[in-house]
């Protein structure tokens, strides 16, 4: 990196970045309510991180969806029980616990402030969840009747737009013989992205909803193909939408726990046996390392490959607890076909999930491959122990192959698998212990073991052991881990959790793995290490400041082909960020970041990596209108040490950007209340690169060195 060289080049930038950074630093004094904002930046956070460990850009909405629920329909402190309290994800055992008990000891909270006097609950703590509780003298009743539903009930519809401006090459002309020679060369589709989304909601008691959205590239028009495309594709087009979801919830009525019919997610224990859908993981919130499952979810998302499609139910008889679950849905797969004795064999050489049905190949292998999945689970739910045993078959409708390859040797291969594991969680005075065993039809055996402690009422620490058998087959869990799936790595986590006088708090975490087998590109047994610390302050309610370092040693190979046994490269990243944010006068919000990311590979390579960016949010007196604004430089010398970034987006839609090379990039965000029950929003953003004559590769190359995108939504509420 030309440090040089980018500072003339880009002066005017720096200086007006720099000017309001100082105006930032030198402007305290206001004070103004940001409680409302602890919960939704806790959430940002996680999905940044998210966002950084997979590398992919996804719907991350049923992450933030049981938040926006929950402010919708807070939980009543003062009648709720151990397995409503679950739903506050933020709170831990030992917290939970105790909120019980205080209760129990003095009776029903007059008043919010009382949280302060439960031991556990810190400021950071209570500012979080204070918008998903509430307090009340009468417990609620609920009759469900035709009238009410229609009275009480709370609709929402949602349409939005996005689309690329730049041409990319996969949407130029060409004909249909060019085509059928490079199948994936082109996009048969438009460049628009249409989503659009319904729901409806009685309290907390029934939801019900459908989801239906076309990616960029994808068809809308089948018309718009020729029939020499469409036959070579098969069945796979129609018009309209290219995926639709329906999902109806049903929640505490009498002994029905839940009951989902649709679209649902299931999630139980620490998701070693099944975990569908996504979750969090490794965060500066280093001790809240203990997944809650919370048995059967709607599904709400647009991601059209982590979910269930069928029934499930849950009954609950005092402490215990019995779910059912059915599924039965087609798969998108790549298929193979050969000739073997004269007769055409296939089977599956990978599935998809990427949910994109863009190409000729994308359209093919859509809905190729029929995935059935029948399975119970029985919980016993105390107050301080808890226990599950979990148990499901899952069946495809073709065999799955992998390559002879000596990395996939002990991959699963096959139509059927069947899953089973015991999960636990034990309080035992300040110290929260549990785990899960799970087992796979093969013997393969995966097992995750923790502890959480409150060692004092300003330290948390926790510990995490993980084995996962190389020969452990599972597609639908979704544990902790450093590695994608559950298998073929042994690991131990520490997390450390301090908080000091005068609104201090340092988190910090260390985690140690190692791959036992060989992986992809990787010709012998590995091992890696990752830490983290980070030091935060709060300035009264009106700001906060933190210094991040994390540092992650892992293993490459020096080889970009196959070649057995290539040699590994040790790299090494290390990340320095300082992050601040301030909110003024209750109607303006200033966000600064810098981060430094420097990378090396042995002593055969160095790079570095720069990023800043200034933020600044406003809303009118009235709250009508609301604009957010970002501007941001950035300087890598590879992909290597690209930086990641959450930005503020439209309801329910995401952007974690990776920033690489050098450039800058902007963003405005329009929010607009035309009534109470109708609201606008638009979105733009741009990036240009410094030195680049074109950008991305294969059909999303863009000849510029800039790409713009343009998002449109409304939203209407009755």
């Amino acid at each position: 990196m030309n440090s040089a060289s980018f500072i003339s080049g880009g002066h005017v930038s720096c200086i007006t970045f720099g000017f309001i950074l100082f105006f930032t630093f030198h402007s305290f004094g206001q004070e103004t309510d940001s409680i409302r904002n602890a919960a939704t930046d806790e959430i940002e956070e996680r999905i940044e991180i998210l966002a950084i460990e997979t590398g992919e850009s996804t719907d991350y909405s049923d992450l933030v969806e049981d938040l926006r629920y929950l402010e919708e329909n807070p939980v009543n402190l003062n009648f709720a029980t151990a397995s409503d309290l679950e739903k506050l994800f933020f709170l831990n055992e030992m917290q939970k616990f105790n909120l019980l008990a205080y209760r129990e000891n003095y009776g029903q909270f007059a008043t919010l402030y009382e949280l302060s006097s439960i031991e556990g609950f810190d400021a950071e703590t209570i500012a979080k969840i204070l918008p998903c509780v509430c307090i009340s003298d009468k417990r609620p009743e609920f009759r469900i009747k035709p009238g009410d539903l229609m009275k009480y009930g709370h609709n929402e519809l949602i349409l939005r737009y996005q689309r690329i401006l730049e041409k990319m090459d996969g949407y130029t002309p060409t004909n249909d013989s060019a085509l059928m020679e490079s199948p994936g060369s082109r996009y048969l589709g438009s460049p628009d992205k249409y989503y659009l989304r319904y729901r409806f909601s009685y309290f907390d008691k029934i939801r019900f909803g459908f989801a239906a959205e076309k990616d960029a590239g994808e068809v809308f028009f089948k018309n718009n193909v020729s029939d020499t495309i469409q036959k070579l594709t098969g069945k796979n087009f129609r018009n309209g939408f290219d995926f639709y979801s329906f999902h109806l919830n049903v929640n505490d009525i009498g002994v029905l726990k839940s009951l989902s019919i649709g679209d649902y997610q299931l999630g139980f224990g620490q998701g070693l046996t099944l975990w569908s859908g996504l979750a969090f993981g490794k965060s500066s919130a280093a001790t809240d390392i203990k997944r809650f499952g919370r048995g059967i979810r709607p599904s709400t998302s647009a991601n059209e490959s982590l979910y269930f499609r069928g029934a499930a139910a849950t009954t609950r008889i005092n402490m215990m607890e019995l779910t059912a679950f059915y599924s039965g849905h087609k798969v998108d797969a790549s298929l193979s076909e050969s000739d073997s004795l004269g007769a055409e064999n296939v089977y599956i050489e990978s599935l998809q999930e990427s949910g994109l049905h863009r190409t000729i190949t994308e359209i093919r292998n859509k809905n190729s491959v029929s995935n059935r999945i029948i399975g119970a689970n029985l919980s016993y739910c105390g107050n301080r122990l808890g226990i599950g045993i979990t148990s499901f078959y899952s069946r495809l409708s073709q065999n799955l192959t992998t390559d002879e390859k000596p990395y996939n040797l002990f991959d699963f291969t096959g139509t059927e698998n069947f899953n089973t594991g015991m999960d636990y969680s034990w309080l035992v005075n300040k110290v929260n212990i549990f785990g899960e065993v799970s087992l796979s039809r093969n013997g393969g055996i995966a097992q995750l073991h923790g502890l959480t402690a409150s060692i004092h009422p300003s330290i948390v620490v926790s510990l995490l052991y993980r084995n996962y058998g190389r020969n452990y087959h599972n597609f639908y869990c979704n544990a902790f881990a450093q590695a994608s799936g559950t298998s073929n790595e042994k690991g131990l986590y520490a997390g450390l959790t301090l908080r000091f006088r005068g609104n201090w708090s340092l988190s910090a975490y260390a985690d140690s793995y190692s791959f036992p087998w060989l992986k992809y590109r990787i010709d012998c047994p590995s091992s890696g290490n990752e830490f983290m610390v980070r030091l935060q302050h709060s300035f009264a309610n009106n700001a906060s400041v933190y210094i991040y370092f994390r540092q992650k040693n892992n293993p490459v190979s020096t080889s970009s082909s196959e070649a057995a046994f290539a040699p590994l490269l040790h790299t090494q990243s290390n990340s320095f960020r300082f992050h601040i944010e301030y909110t003024m006068l209750s109607w303006l919000l200033l966000k600064n970041r810098v981060e430094y990311l420097f990378y090396r590979e042995s002593a055969l390579y160095k790079g570095n990596g720069f990023l800043a960016y200034q933020d600044i949010g406003w809303k009118n007196p009235s709250n009508k209108i609301s604009l957010y604004f970002r501007y941001a430089i950035f300087d890598t010398d590879s992909w290597d040490e690209r930086l990641y970034a959450y930005e503020n987006d439209i309801l329910y839609s995401f952007s974690v950007p990776a920033y690489y090379y050098k450039g800058a990039r902007i963003f405005f965000l329009l929010q607009y209340r035309i009534t109470p029950q109708l609201s606008f929003w638009l979105r733009l953003s741009r990036t240009s690169y410094t030195g680049l004559s074109s950008i991305g590769s294969g059909p999303d190359e863009i000849p510029s060195n800039h790409k713009t995108e343009i998002k449109a939504q409304v939203r209407l509420k009755f």
